[in-house]
């Protein structure tokens, strides 16, 4: 019951921000929207933990301001390199075993691999990542790195 509701909160405040305008109809219809939009993903079961994953809000705000400074500095030395006249890219695999348990965590550090310039997740089994990097130490990086104990502790563990 708390995710139905925390869910209906949400779409509700995303209708309101989206709307912009506060008129009885409109934030009206707003929230008959949001709760068939529940209604619908409850009969769908898809009001659980990977499907509204309210757990995770306290940690991935203080994760989403150090991602997006790690992707400005991978932005910085990936633009370097492009730039640089030799164009020094060692293109390297490399594979890995994750520190998360649940899906969501790895999800959240693949894609997180993912949106950092200069390397990409291309396999996420589940029990190994595989990634591939534009330059080995940018590949290597990414092994027992700082991003597997954040995702980590936004996970529940620390």
């Amino acid at each position: 019951m708390f995710r139905s509701v925390s869910l209906f909160v949400s779409l509700y405040l995303f209708w309101l921000l989206l709307s912009g305008f506060f008129t009885a109809f409109l934030m009206s219809a707003g929230a008959g929207c949001a709760v068939f939009v529940v209604w619908f993903a409850r009969r769908m079961d898809l009001v659980d933990v990977e499907g509204h994953p309210i757990h995770l809000v306290g940690t991935v705000f203080s994760y989403w301001p150090w991602l997006l400074k790690e992707v400005v500095k991978s932005a910085w030395d990936v633009s370097k390199i492009i730039l640089h006249p030799r164009l020094p890219i060692s293109p390297t695999l490399v594979r890995f075993k994750p520190g998360q348990r649940t899906e969501t965590g790895l999800v959240i550090h693949a894609n997180s691999i993912t949106l950092t310039p200069g390397t990409i997740a291309i396999e996420a089994d589940g029990k190994e990542f595989l990634v591939h990097g534009l330059t080995r130490a940018g590949a290597l990086a990414v092994v027992d790195s700082e991003m597997d104990r954040r995702v980590s502790a936004c996970e529940g563990r620390a």
